[in-house]
């Protein structure tokens, strides 16, 4: 019984996961299912936090994409008009962070700027 409780239980923290970055993309007017695309869900995060898309470049280098993720989630954060220690939570504590944001009662406060 505990093996299998033991077995279930990242299953459940990534569907919560999930829902929880599935509501802050609807939040913030993009479509929910991005949440389940490789990288278009980085593509749509940075258009969310307001960064140009080829940071996704950035994304791909190493240590860079420590602080450039850490950048990106603070945007992200800054958008929904929660603080930087926000932003460095959903970074580094994003299971927990993204579905308090997307389930939480925070509003989407910046406008979106076209993909460039």
């Amino acid at each position: 019984m505990i093996k299998m409780l033991f077995s279930c239980l990242p299953l459940v923290i990534a569907a919560v996961v999930i829902a929880g970055v599935w509501k802050v993309f609807t939040k913030a007017g993009k479509p929910g299912w991005a949440a389940i695309v490789p990288i278009y869900n980085v593509i749509v995060a940075l258009e969310i936090a307001g960064k140009p898309i080829w940071w996704l470049v950035l994304l791909i280098i190493p240590v860079v994409n420590l602080v450039i993720g850490i950048m990106v989630c603070i945007a992200i954060a800054q958008k929904f008009g929660k603080g930087a220690g926000f932003g460095v939570g959903l970074a580094l504590l994003g299971p927990i962070f993204y579905p308090i944001l997307g389930f939480g009662d925070a509003k989407f406060q910046g406008a979106t700027p076209p993909a460039a």
